[in-house]
């Protein structure tokens, strides 16, 4: 038996957690009235402004304004010089098929996935957007949303994707209209045949040939989920892009389908265990510049939403030029000629403006090749990060020139950043790449070599945070925040982000977002040139991309990118190859174009140890690349050199550096001291002193 003071103790515990069960209870109570509370309101607002906005919307807000889509329209897409750079082609990419042609788990998983309340809402579903509240709230950011499926047949048939207050009024009361005309099987019917599933494929019967070359009635279990989660965000989810993401949207369908009644436990466990299973269609094969194609459409779907691309007859005229684009082929194929290289791309941007120039990539022995490695696809920067350290340094009042570092292994074992970069709490050591080091250098000195000893110490001394905000102001989307090793590269970008990021510092400081577009032109006639104007900010005082430029240019004359030029055109930039030789990377520019390479294997991060008999390491490919496609480019401009700040810049270090120390003239050496004077040998005395000597 347990003793007294056991007893009381152990009733004492029950007690203790009884109280506490109560609490959490009246807490939750407390939460879900408030958040009933909240969204009563919400919807009593939405009911208030809806029923007001009525009188305004009464005109626009009619189902005689949805307007028949008109299937089947070629975009025309013409270069820089007004050539015809080809077409996109509507009706290749859109077949539209009724319900019977379609795989019975098509239109279960979409309504699992996007709106499982569909049969039995009027167009609006009140209890989806309260159930997207609660987890929104519950998450504390938007993880799920409102609207259904009628309401996003509206939006990308009928009224685009601007996002305004009138327009969702109009959206929902067009939603609600149309579900009491139509019937449920015609709105999903519709919606499964017009939706943008990614790479241009517009349709369930699209998307099935695109990703698994059969028609949409041969779709099994585990294909229809995938093809039912890309609508969400085709570009995250792409599976020929990014398999893992999409296996994981496949997942979450699945999910969504056995919480549903759709399938079965079984079923589910089964299709969970299945590969993706993709084998990309033909479709590909009739649109000339796939990567520069697949860009366009995006730029178009951001601005006018995926109807306006669908429906077609456009003109579009883009920036791209034809004499640039064959000497981006050219560069890569003389180079990698072998039918087991490693794949390369090129990005050629314009400084000041932003605009594509050239945008291509080669995969050796896959001429059919999907895969935008250009702009979408992104891999470790490596070294070419170290610039963006350079800049946030100088920015801080750092001179590259007079401020020293020791070049020596370093281990960080104190500090914030150096536990936070190491989650096993392991100290983070660092050495160069060959592992031979220089000693006493200066941040210039240590660019040159690329030395990743002097620049892990620099980025603490900097501030990795400093860092990370630098990269983003000048356009790199970073996936990850800033840790210790953030400026020896491990972060992974595009070509695209990399060649707009060093255009900056061509520009003087300011940075302009890439565009592939420079009008264009609808079916009626009317033109939109905002497309040419270009979308520019300063990301950095125009004294930091000075100096950063004479860096970047004795880099390209002397250090790891010796051999960039052309002899003619003043040029800067950075190489960078990953730690395990997986990627390289060359992004240099002159005042004409910036322009970055990356070579690597579109398998997977292998190392390229064996590439015609040797480790792509230095500037072994891809500075030959750069080479061959700017001195084409660049072939008939006059040189320009950088530019010039109006006022030189005033160097004052920054005060909380640890590692680094600024290197002072030697002092000048004190006035010396006047030497004494000789004395005078005696004088023999005068005749007069001898005779007065002589007569004492």
């Amino acid at each position: 038996m347990a003793r007294p003071d056991e007893l009381e103790l152990l009733i004492g515990s029950l007690r203790g957690r009884r109280r506490a069960r109560l609490a959490r209870q009246r807490g939750r109570r407390r939460l879900l009235v408030s958040l009933a509370v909240v969204a009563a309101a919400a919807v009593a607002l939405f009911g208030a402004v809806g029923f007001g906005a009525g009188a305004a919307l009464s005109l626009t807000c009619s189902l005689s304004s949805l307007r028949p889509v008109d299937i089947g329209a070629n975009s025309f897409v013409y270069a820089a010089n007004g050539s015809l750079l080809g077409t996109i082609p509507a009706e290749r990419n859109r077949e539209p098929v009724p319900l019977s042609r379609m795989s019975r788990w098509l239109p279960r998983a979409t309504v699992a996935v996007e709106d499982r309340r569909f049969y039995q809402h009027g167009g609006i579903d009140y209890v989806g957007i309260l159930r997207a509240l609660l987890a929104d709230i519950k998450a504390g950011r938007i993880v799920e949303g409102g609207s259904t499926i009628d309401q996003q047949l509206v939006r990308n048939l009928y009224i685009g994707s601007q996002r305004t207050f009138q327009r969702k009024v109009k959206e929902a009361c067009l939603a609600i209209k149309l579900s009491d005309r139509w019937s449920k099987s015609r709105i999903l019917t519709t919606y499964l045949n017009t939706v943008y599933y990614g790479n241009r494929a517009y349709g369930v019967e699209a998307a099935a040939e695109t990703y698994f070359s059969r028609h949409a009635r041969d779709l099994s279990l585990p294909q229809a989920a995938l093809i039912a989660g890309l609508p969400q965000a085709p570009s995250i989810y792409d599976p020929l892009h990014n398999p893992a993401a999409a296996r994981s949207r496949r997942g979450a369908v699945l999910e969504a389908m056995l919480a549903n009644g759709d399938i079965t436990g079984k079923e589910y466990r089964w299709a969970m265990r299945q590969p993706l299973g993709l084998r990309p269609g033909s479709v590909y094969t009739t649109i000339r510049q796939p990567y520069f194609f697949s860009y366009v459409i995006d730029q178009l779907d951001n601005v006018y939403g995926a109807d306006t691309v669908r429906e077609g007859g456009l003109r579009v005229y883009t920036t791209i030029e034809p004499r640039l684009q064959a000497a981006a082929n050219h560069a890569i194929r003389t180079t990698l000629d072998e039918r087991d290289d490693p794949a390369a791309a090129i990005v050629s941007v314009q400084p000041g403006t932003g605009a594509i120039r050239a945008m291509t990539a080669v995969v050796p022995g896959h001429p059919a090749n999907q895969y935008n490695l250009a702009a979408q696809s992104t891999r470790e920067a490596g070294s070419t990060f170290k610039p963006f350290v350079l800049a946030a340094a100088i920015a801080q009042g750092m001179d590259p020139d007079t401020t020293y570092y020791t070049s020596a292994p370093f281990t960080c074992t104190s500090g914030p950043w150096c536990a936070a970069d190491d989650a096993a709490g392991k100290p983070w050591t660092v050495t160069t790449y060959g592992h031979t080091y220089a000693g006493t250098i200066s941040v210039t000195e240590a660019t040159l070599l690329s030395d990743n000893t002097v620049y892990a110490q620099l980025t603490l001394d900097v501030g990795p945070r400093n860092v990370w905000n630098m990269a983003r102001n000048l356009g790199v989307d970073l996936a990850q925040g800033p840790t210790a090793s953030i400026g020896l590269g491990f972060e992974s970008v595009s070509p695209l982000e990399m060649a707009a990021a060093y255009a900056a510092f061509a520009a003087g400081g300011i940075y302009a977002s890439p565009t592939a577009i420079r009008a264009v032109v609808f079916p009626g006639g009317k033109v939109d040139r905002a497309w040419g104007k270009p979308q520019t900010r300063r990301a950095l005082p125009a004294d930091v991309a000075w100096k950063v430029n004479q860096v970047l240019a004795l880099n390209a004359l002397e250090g790891t990118g010796a051999g960039s030029g052309d002899g003619v055109h003043p040029d800067a930039g950075k190489t960078g190859t990953t730690e395990d030789n997986a990627d390289a990377w060359y992004v240099g520019y002159t005042r004409d174009l910036s322009t970055a390479v990356w070579m690597g294997y579109i398998r997977g991060e292998i190392p390229m140890l064996d590439v015609h008999g040797e480790t792509v390491a230095g500037a072994t490919f891809w500075v030959p690349i750069w080479h061959l496609f700017m001195a084409a480019a660049e072939k008939g401009l006059p040189p320009r050199p950088f530019i010039t700040p109006p006022v030189p810049p005033v160097y004052t270090y920054f005060v909380h550096h640890s590692y680094g120390y600024l290197l002072l003239p030697p002092a000048p050496a004190p006035p010396a001291a006047p030497k004494p004077a000789k004395p005078s040998p005696p004088r023999p005395p005068s005749p007069l002193q001898q005779a007065v000597f002589a007569a004492r």
